[in-house]
């Protein structure tokens, strides 16, 4: 049974999700790719899955470090089965640095809650998501969630709300530095600066549309009872928890504004949902159900490819 592997922690499951996410990224990918693969090429795809692994991978980290589920590979499972449901989530480079990025950022934040070095957490966080809007400008919408944490996780005092505005405004102010002198003007900038997309036409696949309604439909549903157990989680923890679900609203609004809606933009959900999810999957007492929720998430891929 899939759920009872995945219920306690060991290293093999990082090896399985490894070897499951390199056989769907070198699928997804090699598909993608028009001209033949050269060394340049290769060596980029491989930069390109090690950003993949290292996103999981530090995910992993801080959801362990800071308790946000219990002490098993639940969380392995649900974002490598997330990627496996929305393959497409793979096929913007940016969107996979910039997401790497937020993951850094999210970890710094959830580590506020041990009051220790909370203003050098707070500069990184900043500068964690300058990076990525700078990558990708709608990620933008992550640098509020810092101030949502500020105000969930720590005693609020002014000077927490300054230091992640010096840690974005460094990046930002050195990029439009150097625009500034390599364009001879402010035109790279205006560039830079995408405006919101409300045309949703890119999503009117039935493949699109079936891994879209899993998704989002499982999301909701494991939310509801998330959000009830915080009634039962000690109040230290609910904190982390609540900001667990702003980070998950958060990527649903980036997700409706995405300047370029190809699908690669549903990987910023997979974080916070992979979190909810396994909280979910923790509470069931029926181990059935468990398992019928884990399997038609693994059906959702077959029942595209024969669509």
């Amino acid at each position: 049974m899939i759920t009872r592997f995945f219920s306690t922690s060991k290293p093999i499951h990082l090896v399985l999700v490894t070897f499951v996410l390199l056989a769907v990224f070198a699928f997804v990918r090699i598909a993608s790719i028009s001209d033949d693969l050269d060394l340049n090429g290769l060596l980029k795809e491989i930069g390109l899955f090690l950003i993949l692994f290292a996103s999981i991978a530090v995910f992993a980290f801080f959801v362990s470090k800071n308790a946000l589920t219990q002490h098993n590979g639940y969380k392995f499972l649900f974002y490598t089965l997330l990627i496996y449901i929305l393959p497409e989530t793979l096929i913007n480079d940016q969107v996979l640095l910039a997401n790497l990025f937020i993951i850094l950022a999210l970890r710094r934040l959830f580590s506020l809650k041990n009051n220790l070095r909370i203003k050098k957490k707070l500069f990184d966080a900043g500068l964690w998501v300058g990076l990525a809007t700078l990558i990708y400008f709608g990620s933008l919408l992550y640098f509020g969630l810092i101030f949502v944490a500020v105000l969930l996780l720590t005693v609020s005092k002014f000077n927490y709300w300054i230091v992640p505005i010096l840690g974005f405004a460094t990046v930002i102010i050195i990029a439009m530095s150097y625009l500034v002198i390599t364009e001879d003007g402010f035109s790279g900038i205006i560039d830079f600066v995408q405006p919101p997309n409300y045309d949703f036409s890119a999503y009117n696949d039935l493949r699109f549309i079936i891994s879209i309604t899993v998704l989002i439909s499982f999301s909701l549903w494991a939310i509801i009872f998330y959000a009830k157990s915080f009634a039962e989680k000690f109040k230290a923890e609910r904190a982390s928890h609540h900001l667990v679900l702003f980070t998950f609203l958060i990527g649903f609004i980036l997700i409706i504004i995405s300047p370029v809606k190809d699908g690669s933009e549903f990987i910023f959900l997979f974080a916070p949902a992979a979190i909810i999810m396994a909280n979910y999957l923790e509470s069931l007492s029926e181990r059935w159900f468990a398992e019928i929720f884990v399997w038609l998430l693994i059906i959702t891929p077959v029942i595209r490819l024969v669509l």
